[in-house]
Parts: structure tokens; C-alpha cells; sequence
């Protein structure tokens, strides 16, 4: 059995800590107040700021990117750290652009990081859709990571990336024994796109959880920016009316401060 410490920073970025390796998601660190924009018609506000700054990280072995063309994902002080992050695995496009350190992954694809006295922990790409069917062209491409090192008890660490449920992300549990789950929710819409959502909510991510059986899930995305629909009131309420087992599996990640979580 191992454990490992997951400390949520804000947004989708979380610091993992786990058999000697350090590695980041989705680094957001700019402060709020800041307007981006997205795309034609799509923009939004960074309503908090990061749990912890940039400087108080520890050294990272990798940044795992599932996308670096939104700044909730990837924004101007994060995308500076990447340089010294070691590896940042991403999409193959987001590598592209990114260059340097940066390796890309197709869905299923594997990277491994190895080093002496340390466990490899084996990086796969999983599939995701940030939006309606046919949307890919406008949202662009974003990635999903499953995490594996000997030890573990329950199975991988999955993040699932910003995505909607979809026949991709319903492979995921007939290919992967998931034990734990890092939930990207939040909802997105857009005031253009009317009801269109491009993360998940909750009923669908309830569904995702009921395919899974995983032994622990941490919501992530869905505070800290104004185009995040269903914050953790709204989450919370969906889960009330689940059954109590699938509901005993949910943990919230309390800001900046690590989470021991056996996996």
C-alpha cells in the first residue's frame, strides 16, 4: 500500500507527492481580477487566487499539462515555471507549441519517469472532450492522465482532464483499475453557446464514479473563475441524492493544505 499527498492549489492544479516523486497539473498561479479570453465570443475572469504561490513549490519532476491553450489550465505565471518542471507531459498540439521539455501523448499512449532509488511511475494519456460532439475544432485538444507505481492497493490515480462524459471517457474503467480519481467539474458555459456545457457536472460525473467504484474521488475545477457554472454547493447537492456508498467516496481537498490519501 502507498499514500500519496495532494495538496489543491485552485482551479484544476493540484500538487501530487507520491513514492518520491513530485508532480504538478495545471499550473494556475496568476492573481485574480485578470480577464482571458478563450476563443471567439468566450472569456473569463480569475475570481481567487492560488492556495500557494509559484515559489513556495518544491522542486517538480513533471508538470502534467491537459491542455495549455486556456488559461484556466495554463496561465501566465504557471506557464513560467515550466521550464524548470522537468518533463511536461501534454497533448501532442500542446507539445508542439510548448517545445523545450514538453512530450506529447496520444490516448493510451505511456511515458515513463524513472530514476535511481525511486518506483517508475508509468504517465498514460486518456481520452478527453472539452465540449459538445464536433466541438473539438473550436475548443481544442485536451488529455486526461492516469498515474501507476508498484504499490498501489486501490489502482491508478486518474485526472480526468476538462472534459464532458463521452464514449471516450467511458473507457477509461474498462481499461484502468481506477482507485483514485482527481474530478475536473465546474460546468462550463458560455453566455454564445447558451447551454452548451464543456466540463462536466455533477450528475454526469455521478454516472463517471458509478462506472469507476473508485476508493476515493477529489472534486478539482470548478471555483476560482467565472465561467465555472456549478460550484460546490450545487455539486454537494447532486450528491445528496446518490446512493451513501458512492457518496462516502468523495473527499473535498481543503486549499493549499495536503491531503494524505491512501492509494
Amino acid at each position: 500500500m502507498t499514500e500519496a499527498r495532494i495538496t489543491h492549489v485552485g482551479g484544476p492544479t493540484t500538487l501530487i507527492e507520491a513514492v518520491g516523486w513530485r508532480l504538478l497539473t495545471d499550473p494556475t498561479f496568476d492573481p485574480p481580477g485578470r480577464r482571458y479570453s478563450f476563443g471567439p465570443g468566450t472569456s473569463s475572469t480569475k475570481t481567487t487566487g492560488p492556495a500557494l504561490k509559484a515559489a513556495e513549490l518544491p522542486p517538480l519532476d513533471a508538470v502534467l499539462l491537459t491542455h495549455d491553450h486556456h488559461a484556466d489550465n495554463l496561465d501566465t505565471a504557471g506557464r513560467a515555471l515550466l521550464p524548470g518542471a522537468g518533463t511536461v507531459v501534454t497533448t501532442p498540439s500542446g507539445a508542439g507549441r510548448l517545445g523545450g521539455n514538453s512530450r506529447g501523448l496520444i490516448p493510451w499512449a505511456t511515458w515513463r519517469l524513472e530514476a535511481p532509488g525511486r518506483p517508475t511511475l508509468e504517465v498514460t494519456a486518456t481520452p478527453a472532450r472539452h465540449g459538445p460532439p464536433l466541438s473539438r475544432p473550436l475548443v481544442g485538444e485536451v488529455t486526461g492522465f492516469s498515474l501507476r507505481w508498484e504499490g498501489q492497493r486501490h489502482g491508478a490515480l486518474w485526472i480526468t482532464g476538462d472534459t464532458v462524459l463521452f464514449a471516450g471517457v467511458r473507457e477509461v474503467p474498462r481499461r484502468i483499475d481506477v482507485g483514485t480519481v482527481l474530478l475536473h467539474l465546474g460546468g462550463v458555459r458560455f453566455p454564445l453557446t447558451g447551454p452548451l456545457r464543456y466540463t462536466m457536472t455533477a450528475a454526469p460525473a455521478l454516472e463517471l464514479c458509478g462506472l469507476l467504484r473508485p476508493h476515493t474521488v477529489l472534486p478539482v475545477h470548478y471555483e476560482g473563475w467565472s465561467h465555472f457554472r456549478e460550484g460546490r454547493e450545487a455539486v454537494e447537492a447532486e450528491l445528496g441524492r446518490a446512493p451513501a456508498d458512492l457518496r462516502a467516496r468523495f473527499r473535498w481537498l481543503p486549499p493549499g493544505t495536503p491531503l494524505a490519501v491512501e492509494v
